[in-house]
C-alpha cells in the first residue's frame, strides 16, 4: 500500500457537518493510511483562500478529496475529485467502504452498512436529513439567530463578530491581492468573494444596532415556531433508539450532529445525557414547549417493580449516539 494516495478531508472542528462526516469515517472504520485529517481555520476565513477554493469553489467545509478509481496505483499519477455536499459525502464514505469496494481500504475494523435496508427506511432516512438540511434550519442561521433580546444579542456578539470580521479581513485581503496583480483569480471568484462580504457586512451590521427589531422578531419566529416543529416532526419520525431503530443509520449522522448544535447553542454539552439535552434545549426554546416522554427505555424490565423509564424519543436518541465511541472521538470527550 506504500505510495498510494489517500483521500483527504478538509473540515473544521466548529463545523456541524464536519462533525456528522467525522462520524461516518468513525462508525466505518476507516484507517488512518486510507484519510488524512486536515483543518480549515474557519474563524480566520481559510475557507475563501484561494487554495481552498480550488477544490471547493463554493468554499464548503467539510470537503472530502479521493482518488479516482483507476488512479490509486503508487506508479501512476493520481487524479482527484472533491466532494463538499455533505450528504453526498457521507453516502460516498459509507459505499466505499465495504466487500465490494474498490477504494483497497487498509484497516481490518468491521464496516457495517450505514444505509437504510428498505425502501421504507430509505423515505424515513430521506425525510429527516431534508428536515435538518433546509437552510431555514441551518447551523449557521440557529446561530446567527441565537439571541432572543438585546442583552442576549449583545451577548451573542462577543463570540460571533471577531469571528465575521477575521472572515471579512480575509476576503478583503485577498480582493486587494487580486487589485496589485500578486494573484490571479477568474471574474467568478472575485464575484463570490464580494457576495460574501456583502453578505458579512450585513450580519455585522445587526451586531452593531442596526435593524435589531427586525432581527428579534426573525429570532422569535426561528426558536419559537420553526425549532419546534422540526424538533416535533423528527421526534415522531424516529423509531427509537436511533432513527431507524437498533442499528445507527446515516441519518442518524445528520440529526445528531445537528442536534448536538442545538444543545449547545441551548448551553448544553455533548457529554450530557439524553434528558439533560433535551430539557436544555426545552428550556431555550420556552412557552412551554416539551416534548412527549413516550418511548420505552431499555433499562426497564418487566421482571422488577419498578415503573417503566419512559423518556422523549430524542432524548433516548441522543442516549444513544452519545455513548458511541465514534461520538467520543468526533467530540474529543
Amino acid at each position: 500500500m506504500s505510495g498510494i494516495p489517500k483521500a483527504v478531508l478538509y473540515y473544521s472542528p466548529h463545523s456541524v457537518w464536519s462533525s456528522a462526516t467525522l462520524l461516518a469515517l468513525y462508525e466505518k472504520g476507516y484507517g488512518t493510511e486510507e484519510v488524512d485529517l486536515k483543518v480549515v481555520n474557519t474563524d480566520k476565513g481559510e475557507e475563501f483562500s484561494p487554495t481552498f477554493l480550488r477544490l471547493s469553489p463554493k468554499a464548503m467545509v467539510p470537503t472530502l478529496v479521493v482518488p479516482l478509481r483507476g488512479s490509486l496505483a503508487s506508479d501512476m499519477e493520481s487524479r482527484f475529485k472533491a466532494i463538499s455536499e455533505t450528504k453526498a459525502l457521507i453516502e460516498f464514505l459509507d459505499k466505499s467502504r465495504s466487500a465490494t469496494s474498490h477504494t483497497h481500504t487498509t484497516s481490518s475494523a468491521p464496516a457495517p452498512s450505514l444505509s437504510p435496508a428498505t425502501v421504507e427506511f430509505a423515505n424515513v432516512s430521506s425525510k429527516i436529513i431534508d428536515i435538518i438540511q433546509a437552510d431555514e434550519v441551518s447551523p449557521d442561521r440557529l446561530q446567527y439567530l441565537n439571541a432572543r433580546d438585546r442583552a442576549s444579542l449583545q451577548e451573542l456578539g462577543k463570540s460571533v463578530v471577531p469571528v465575521l470580521e477575521s472572515k471579512r479581513s480575509a476576503i478583503v485581503g485577498y480582493l486587494t491581492q487580486c487589485e496589485n496583480g500578486t494573484i490571479r483569480m477568474s471574474e467568478k471568484t472575485k464575484a463570490f468573494w464580494r457576495d460574501k462580504r456583502m453578505a458579512i457586512e450585513i450580519v455585522l451590521r445587526v451586531f452593531s444596532g442596526e435593524d435589531v427589531d427586525e432581527y428579534l422578531a426573525r429570532s422569535k419566529d426561528m426558536w419559537e415556531v420553526t425549532i419546534p416543529g422540526v424538533l416535533t416532526q423528527v421526534n415522531k419520525e424516529l423509531i427509537g433508539p436511533y432513527a431507524l431503530g437498533d442499528q445507527v443509520s446515516i441519518a442518524d449522522l445528520h440529526f445528531s450532529a445537528w442536534l448536538c448544535h442545538l444543545v449547545k447553542l441551548a448551553g448544553g454539552s455533548p457529554s450530557d445525557d439524553g434528558d439533560t439535552a433535551v430539557k436544555k434545549v426545552e428550556g431555550h426554546i420556552g412557552n412551554g414547549f416539551i416534548l412527549p416522554e413516550d418511548f420505552l427505555s431499555s433499562a426497564f424490565s418487566p421482571f422488577t417493580e419498578e415503573k417503566p423509564a419512559l423518556k422523549s424519543r430524542l432524548a433516548a436518541f441522543w442516549d444513544a449516539m452519545s455513548t458511541r465511541p465514534s461520538w467520543k472521538r468526533a467530540y474529543a470527550l
